[in-house]
């Protein structure tokens, strides 16, 4: 049964409206993105068979263009949809954190790290510089590759910071293979950078592995 059959109250478009976006289910918001389905499904129906084709709403985030565009019913014009929106939403995140203190909205840190982390393959590491009251100034990716306390260098995140003219930052990474508990050399690469920092008057506030749609605070679990 096509989805404009269904009764009006129970269509995703309607119900999100009448509700909120929250009161919508996982295959539901994508179907609201994907706007029909294909012969035999309705775009609910496709965005259930989506997830669990992908495993995931990250693991369909994060898919390339040509994995994405394996899938009967999506294509190219789909593809850069989502990254658009994607896109958008780490942006409007960015200005969140830009306009008030990071430290204030660490849900808001932590989505905004998710999408930016969350999709790449590789290890990445990047550092969020923040102002005075703790407000985003910049975030970039600093290093890439297999990431340890020797292939990550303190100077140039030094240099960074002082180029910024940053009184904190925030140290994140991600690890690809989904698991979110830092490692020994996690740990020693946050101590390494802090000391290091400290010697500029520069204070690092907490350090995120992104694994996924986990993240793991070292300042939550006492880990700083």
């Amino acid at each position: 049964m096509g989805i404009n059959d269904w009764p009006a109250q129970q269509r995703p478009r309607e119900r999100l409206i009448a509700h909120g976006a929250r009161a919508l289910s996982d295959p539901e918001l994508l179907a609201l993105f994907l706007r029909a389905g294909v012969p035999g499904k309705n775009a609910v129906e496709l965005g259930r068979d989506l997830i669990t084709h992908f495993g995931s709403l990250n693991a369909l985030f994060g898919a390339s263009c040509t994995q994405f565009c394996a899938v009967h019913g999506l294509g190219p014009a789909k593809f850069a949809q989502l990254q658009a929106v994607m896109e958008l939403a780490q942006r409007a995140l960015g200005e969140q954190l830009r306009a008030g203190q990071a430290l204030c909205s660490p849900d808001a840190v932590k989505q905004y790290l998710r999408l930016t982390l969350s999709k790449k393959a590789h290890e990445s590491f990047v550092v969020l510089f923040l102002d005075v009251k703790n407000r985003l100034i910049a975030c970039e990716e600093m290093f890439r590759g297999t990431l340890t306390h020797t292939s990550v260098y303190p100077r140039e995140v030094v240099k960074a910071a002082l180029a910024h003219n940053a009184a904190g930052v925030l140290l994140a990474h991600n690890h690809p293979s989904g698991a979110p508990e830092p490692s020994e050399s996690d740990l020693l690469l946050t101590r390494a950078l802090a000391q290091a920092l400290a010697l500029v008057d520069v204070r690092v506030l907490d350090h995120f592995v992104v694994a996924g749609p986990h993240v793991h605070s070292f300042a939550e679990h006492g880990q700083m």
